[in-house]
């Protein structure tokens, strides 16, 4: 497999989890939305640190998708 066909698969599956990573950030933030006041506090709590680690990982994940795709450019 040549470096170019590798490259355009870590990224189409780096892509693939950052999409997964997008869906949970946005079902997680519903959820608090509707339901914040009828949880009990640990879950609201609990759903809150999950939005930042989704949201934070999603992050990383979007930067090294953008350091692969400018890699591209010298393969």
């Amino acid at each position: 497999m040549s470096k170019l066909d590798k490259a355009k698969e870590q990224i189409a599956y780096l892509r693939f989890w950052l999409g997964v990573m997008v869906v949970t950030d946005i079902s997680l933030v519903g959820w608090l939305v509707s339901s914040a006041g009828s949880a009990p506090t640990h879950r609201v709590m609990g759903a809150l640190v999950a939005v930042v680690v989704t949201t934070a990982s999603g992050f990383i994940v979007h930067r090294r998708v953008e350091r692969l795709i400018d890699a591209l450019e010298d393969l």
